[in-house]
This record gives structure tokens, C-alpha cells and sequence, in this order.
């Protein structure tokens, strides 16, 4: 080859089939880490990190398991604002403690109260962050043994504290009480994907095998799994692709192939499906380069605001339970009383 003939890097990576270097599993952690810095937070926030992590094996196949879902969608709320498609971050729509849905009945769950990717998905179809219709598909083609008679809503929050020691154990408690033998999690939010890393580790401490289904890989390898299936689309797509019955079905179907084939805890599996043929959607998410000056006076103008919303929620939640849980005790007294 001449030198007139030599051929440019860009082609030669199209002749060998490479791709950009920019087309690899976003770096969640490093990315928020830099917008919040960008906007003028400081004290970077502290993702859970472990050395190791817990492991159950399965009892028995899958087609003989009884299996629930966890998710970090909330319910809808009429009252709340907007928490539709194209819906702007809805602080006002989080929840603050774990609740229960029973699996027999459809269920209208949404993510406007989490930082999904709103750029790059419509948020229109529910299927592609709550696996529950897929799951009930999976239990009449015999694929599952059975569903829980309820799956559980688990809250995002930022306090590892507050979910390990509040949160995991409820959901624990509930899983047991309904005789659930696996779980699948199914996050949102780069802090979703936290939130039931801790619980998935909890519960099999506890003996429940589980797989976390998720989108933001640096972080639930960094704190550390049993079981994961990786797919490498934008943030509340964990259950497969909008309005694609087959990505959804074969995405559920491969995390089940996880918990069933794993031999040891920190198990990642990569879904094979391509978002789309363009890499460009990584580049958006969080990205303080891609936003101007301006812009971010403004972002973090709204973002005080919303922080303002969500912390009046919680604190009316969270003294709303605290109040049911002092009646219940109350009540218990009276009756021992008796």
C-alpha cells in the first residue's frame, strides 16, 4: 500500500466494524457527579460501594418459582400534576414508603417522579419499566412457575441508611408473608438503580434469590450484586423497548436465564438489543457540556424548586405513617389491656 493509498482511521474502523469510542454503557456516577458540580452543589454525593456481595441460589427451576416485581414507579396521582408523557421531572408525584399492588389487575404506574432519560424515550409505554403484563404473558406460557399475589413499590431515596435499614426490611417482610420465592427489580433513575441494589442484597442475605433488571451498569456493579441483566438503553427502558412486545419479552425471558444459570454473586448479563443503530443518545443524558450557561442558572433555578416540592412530600408522608403506625400500637395496648 502506497502512501497516496493509505487509508484513514475512519476508515479503517469502518472496515473492521468498530464503533466509537463514545459507544460504551454511559458512566451514570461520574456524569451526575459532574452536573450537580455544574450546578453549583458541592459535597459530591457517595454511591454505595461493597467488596462483595450476597448470593442465593435458586431451590428449584424456574418454571416450579413463585416470582414477584419490585419497581420505583409510583402510582398515579390524579392531584399531582402532570405525570404523563413528556412530563418535566414531578417531584410532587415521589412516594416515601413501600407499598403493595396486587398482580391479578392492571396497574397505572408512571416515572415522571424520577430522573429518567426524557430526550431519547417517549415514556408512553408503562411496559417498558413495569414488567407486570410481560410477567403474567411468561406465567401462562408456563415460563415461571407463578406471580406473587403482589408486587411492591420500592421509594427512591438517597439515604442508603434509610433504605437499608427501613426499606429492604419491609419489602422483605412482604415478600415473605406472600411466599414469594424470586424477585425481579426493576429500576429507574440513576439512585433507582441504588435503591434496589441494596434491596436485591438484602433480600438474598435473607435467602430470596433475585435479578435486577437495569440500564445504569456502573452503578450496580459498583455496589455490587448478585445478578444482573445489563441492557444499554436510555435510563426507564430497563423492561425492553417501547411498543416492542418481542425486545420486552426477550428482555424478561433473558433476566430469568440469569437467575436460573448463575453459579456466584456479581453475575452480569448483556442484552444482545441495540437501542438504535446511532450511539448519539449517550452523549445527552446529564451532560453539563452539552448545556449553556444560561441554561443552567436556569435548571438549577427549577431544580431548588422541585427539591422544595419533594421534601414537603415527604415529610407529610412520613409523619402520615408515622401517626397509622402510633394508632396501631395504640390499639394493640388497649387490646392486651383487655
Amino acid at each position: 500500500m502506497t502512501e497516496s493509498t493509505k487509508l484513514s482511521q475512519a476508515e479503517v474502523d469502518q472496515l473492521l466494524g468498530f464503533v466509537s469510542d463514545d459507544d460504551q454503557p454511559i458512566l451514570y456516577m461520574q456524569r451526575t457527579r459532574d452536573w450537580y458540580l455544574g450546578l453549583g452543589y458541592g459535597n459530591p454525593y457517595r454511591w454505595a460501594h461493597f467488596a462483595d456481595a450476597p448470593f442465593t441460589p435458586l431451590r428449584k427451576p424456574i418454571k416450579d418459582t413463585c416470582v414477584t416485581i419490585v419497581t420505583t414507579a409510583a402510582p398515579f396521582q390524579a392531584d399531582k400534576g402532570n405525570q404523563g408523557p413528556g412530563s418535566t421531572y414531578n417531584s410532587a408525584a415521589k412516594f416515601f414508603t413501600v407499598y403493595s399492588g396486587a398482580t391479578d389487575i392492571d396497574h397505572d404506574l408512571r416515572v415522571s417522579h424520577v430522573a429518567v432519560d426524557r430526550k431519547h424515550t417517549s415514556m408512553q409505554d408503562s411496559n417498558t419499566w413495569f414488567a407486570l403484563p410481560m410477567l403474567r404473558e411468561l406465567a401462562r406460557d408456563k415460563i415461571i412457575g407463578s406471580i406473587a399475589p403482589f408486587f411492591y413499590g420500592a421509594p427512591t431515596n438517597r439515604s442508603q441508611r434509610h433504605t437499608i435499614e427501613v426499606d429492604a426490611p419491609e419489602v422483605l417482610k412482604r415478600c415473605r408473608a406472600d411466599g414469594v420465592e424470586a424477585v425481579v427489580l426493576i429500576p429507574n433513575c440513576p439512585v433507582c438503580h441504588q435503591t434496589l441494589s441494596l434491596i436485591a442484597r438484602y433480600l438474598e442475605a435473607n435467602g430470596i434469590p433475585t435479578v435486577l433488571m437495569g440500564c445504569a451498569k456502573d452503578i450496580v456493579e459498583h455496589c455490587g450484586v448478585p445478578r444482573f441483566m445489563f441492557s444499554d438503553f436510555p435510563l426507564g427502558n430497563a423492561a425492553g423497548k417501547p411498543f416492542d412486545a418481542v425486545s420486552q419479552r426477550q428482555t424478561l425471558e433473558l433476566a430469568f436465564k440469569v437467575l436460573e444459570s448463575a453459579v456466584s454473586s456479581r453475575t452480569t448479563v448483556q442484552s444482545p438489543q441495540r437501542w438504535s443503530q446511532s450511539h448519539e443518545w449517550k452523549l445527552d443524558y446529564a451532560n453539563i457540556e452539552r448545556v449553556s450557561p444560561t441554561e443552567l442558572t436556569r435548571l438549577k433555578q427549577e431544580f431548588d424548586k422541585v427539591k422544595e416540592v419533594a421534601q414537603s412530600v415527604r415529610d407529610k408522608e412520613l409523619a402520615a405513617t408515622a401517626k397509622e403506625l402510633s394508632t396501631t400500637e395504640k390499639n394493640l395496648a388497649a387490646q392486651i389491656k383487655k
